[in-house]
């Protein structure tokens, strides 16, 4: 039981590493202090709810609809490009920059952009749902479990410590110079995300 834990935790942590749309989202909403404790939640809840879906079976549905992902890669390139477009504006205007402002101000406002970037992104379908539900099965019967507590606890690990460790980093990033560099690398993430849905 204990290794197909450690299987999971493995296995959920090296596809959650990467920094996307929603990683992206997240360093830049903690580093602004605001909601972090919710978007960090909401975020590990998302992917913890896709995880349990692909060990009980979703993942075989969503192989068997391409016309799924076909929907949610046209639809999550187009947010990407504009949150990249927003992104852009704000490292060229300084002045709308700035720690306290934030990336949302509102909770609600907050989660709303959290959850575009976790469930209009395919790939987190393709990852989630589709490979640990595919690599959960294939374990030895009665691992499936412990084996999707694993994933999902990599994912509660890692969003609470982007979140809080760009809070940590406050005070260096209160200069507006150094949250034009971030918004630039935000939007040129954005957009090569955006590109490579269309294009991949």
């Amino acid at each position: 039981m204990i290794a197909a834990v450690v299987a999971g935790l493995l296995l959920g942590g090296s596809l959650i590493v990467a920094i996307g749309a929603q990683n992206a989202f997240v360093i830049r909403q903690g580093a602004s202090g605001r909601h972090v404790f919710w978007i960090c939640l909401f975020c590990a809840a998302s992917d913890a709810a896709l995880i349990w879906a692909g060990v009980f079976g979703l993942g075989a549905v969503i192989k068997a609809a391409p016309s799924f992902i076909t929907v949610m890669t046209y639809g999550g390139a187009a947010f990407l490009f504009w949150y990249g477009v927003v992104a852009l504006r704000r490292a060229l205007h300084p002045s709308a920059m700035g720690v306290d402002q934030g990336e949302a101000k509102g909770l609600g406002a907050a989660i709303a952009a959290c959850a575009a970037f976790t469930w209009l992104n395919p790939h987190v379908y393709l990852d989630t749902v589709v490979l640990v539900g595919s690599v959960a099965n294939a374990r030895a019967a009665g691992e499936q479990v412990p084996f999707a507590v694993g994933a999902s606890l990599a994912s509660l690990i890692w969003f609470f410590l982007i979140g809080y460790g760009a809070r940590a980093l406050r005070p260096w990033l209160a200069s507006p110079r150094v949250w034009r560099v971030i918004d630039g690398c935000i939007a040129a993430i954005m957009f090569a995300l955006a590109a490579k849905l269309v294009l991949g």
